[in-house]
């Protein structure tokens, strides 16, 4: 979350930029809060003092052999009006953790705009967009449709058991998944990452150290109440959290993990957006990429980053470009997100495989990751980037890579990992 000092500092700023991002807390009514906080924590601090003073005062006159009664009442009736103004200051400072829980960061780096239609175009990759149909003699078919003729997706009985938007892979597209998701951890290897395999149910705390809670709980699938545990939404929960409360050494920074997982989002808000076949899911298998940054270098490992996520996609051949997401159509806790998207020229659309965002210290604040720069304790700066989601990039390769004789061209990056095999062919 924001620092509440910062904000002291320099509220007309801290207002402006996060109502850009569309808050639904005013930091007017957190800085209210703060200014009736304050004297109410100098009176306590007074206040104790005072009591020690009283505390010193009958330890002398005991010494004494004098009577200590009324500095005795004297200090039980200050710790009676300490207790007071503590419980006071005890349900303010909850009161503005709370609504500091539910401010976005601020976004100084990112560019101005109100939604999506103000995202910056910075970077097409090397293969145009148009690279494998602009000599097509064929009719190219939609993902679904072409999955289901090579017996690689089962959309029906995934429906079946689960409901709408949890898909079964099955035969030759369980390798290829299976195939996709080792291709990206073995290429994360060569990049100095360290993996991890992460629990996929994680506790509430776990939750708002990464910021998903309180704010999107609606969007999270919970367990039952006895327990009250989430599914992750996505592995940089669960990896982000593993240092909760810990102190990163500055040499280890930056520290690159990454970790497979399932990944599982309600998407509440999804209603009237493209649910067919890959395209949104309320299950899917994800690669995350997380850095701890050193704060003074964050921007520039956010750019190593994204350009890790960036080769992922020029290896498997597929056309993409890179956006800088403006500050309206920000994610809540980033200050700056690039997202990858590849072109599905069926879909006649850029598909979302990648967001890479540099949070600077509002994670770490939130759930108390530091490191000791000069002999101080300092918030480090987290990072994360999907490298990469697998259902858009399965959409990108069916797309792309379909031939006119219904069959799939295997990506040749991925081909040792389906046993040499070069192509998907129709079911006879």
């Amino acid at each position: 979350m924001l620092d509440i000092k910062k904000i002291r500092e320099n509220p007309e700023y801290y207002i402006a930029e996060t109502e850009k991002k569309y808050t639904t807390v005013s930091l007017k009514d957190v800085l209210a809060i703060d200014n009736e906080r304050r004297p109410l924590l100098t009176e306590v601090e007074r206040l104790k003092s005072e009591r020690n003073a009283e505390s010193k005062k009958i330890g002398d006159l005991k010494k004494k052999g004098e009577n200590a009664d009324e500095a005795v009442a004297a200090m039980r009736a200050l710790g009676d009006k300490i207790d007071e103004l503590d419980k006071k200051l005890k349900d303010l400072d909850y009161k503005q953790t709370e609504m500091l829980m539910h401010v976005p960061n601020i976004a100084p780096r990112s560019p101005e705009g109100k939604d999506s239609s103000d995202n910056v175009v910075e970077k097409d990759g090397p293969i145009p967009f148009d690279y494998y149909t602009k000599n097509d003699d064929f009719a190219r078919v939609d993902h679904k449709t072409l999955g289901e003729r090579l017996g690689i997706f089962d959309f029906e009985r995934g429906a079946k058991i689960s409901g709408s938007g949890f898909p079964v892979y099955r035969g030759l597209g369980s390798r290829l998944e299976r195939a996709l998701i080792q291709f990206f951890l073995d290429e994360h290897m060569k990049n100095g990452f360290e993996e991890f395999t992460p629990p996929y149910l994680v506790t509430r705390n776990t939750m708002r150290g990464t910021g998903q809670l309180p704010k999107f709980e609606e969007d999270m699938y919970r367990c039952d109440k006895d327990d009250d545990l989430f599914l992750i939404p996505t592995a940089e929960v669960p990896l982000t959290n593993l240092y909760a409360g810990e102190v990163i050494p500055e040499t280890e920074l930056p520290k690159r993990i990454c970790a497979y997982s399932a990944c599982f989002r309600r998407e509440a808000g999804s209603y009237g957006k493209d649910t067919r076949g890959l395209l949104r899911l309320h299950q899917f298998n994800k690669v995350e990429m997380v850095y701890f940054a050193h704060p003074e270098h964050s921007y520039e490992d956010h750019e190593e980053l994204t350009r890790f996520g960036e080769m992922l996609l020029e290896k498997l051949g597929l056309p993409y470009h890179r956006l800088a997401l403006c500050k309206g159509d920000l994610g809540f806790g980033a200050a700056k997100c690039y997202d990858l998207e590849v072109y599905a020229p069926v879909e006649k659309k850029w598909l979302e495989v990648s967001s890479c965002s540099n949070f600077e210290d509002y994670q770490a604040r939130r759930a108390n990751i530091k490191t000791k720069i000069n002999g101080k304790n300092t918030f480090v700066h987290t990072l994360n980037g999907s490298g990469l989601a697998t259902p858009r990039v399965m959409v990108g390769i069916c797309d792309n890579y379909q031939q006119k004789d219904g069959s799939l061209l295997i990506p040749e990056v991925l081909r040792p990992y389906m046993g040499g095999l070069e192509v998907i062919k129709p079911k006879a």
